[in-house]
């Protein structure tokens, strides 16, 4: 069994569109798609779709709250994973953890985490 799709819904469309797409695309998602209230990203048969709502309550996403904490993507060889958290500041993302990187996870997990302004965690993980 695989994942087949991950909604996420979103305050700022434009700013998670930024956000989102640098971070996806730069792992080798491709995106799928836009319209007037989302786009989506393809990594196999797994979609990430970014969506604004009428139906939402609130313009803030606090991982801290009960629901989604972050998301995790594997990344390949460390050096992809390095790559990434050094350029992530340039396009809307905030590392997270920096004093342990890369070993936050324990000293056999090579990974980086980053927030983006809106508050989501995206954890990147080395194989």
């Amino acid at each position: 069994m695989v994942l087949h799709h991950v909604e996420l819904w979103v305050a700022d469309l434009d700013a998670a569109r930024a956000e989102w797409g640098w971070l996806l695309e730069r792992l080798g998602w491709e995106h799928d798609g836009s319209w007037d209230e989302g786009s989506t990203w393809t990594s196999g048969a797994t979609y990430i779709t970014l969506t604004t709502s009428p139906n939402l309550h609130g313009d803030a996403h606090d991982r801290r709250m009960p629901g989604l904490n972050h998301l995790a993507f594997g990344a390949g060889e460390r050096s992809a994973v390095d790559a990434i958290m050094t350029a992530a500041p340039g396009h809307g993302w905030t590392p997270l953890y920096q004093e342990r990187y890369p070993h936050a996870g324990g000293p056999d997990h090579y990974a980086g985490w980053l927030e983006n302004s809106a508050g989501f965690k995206a954890e990147i993980v080395a194989a």
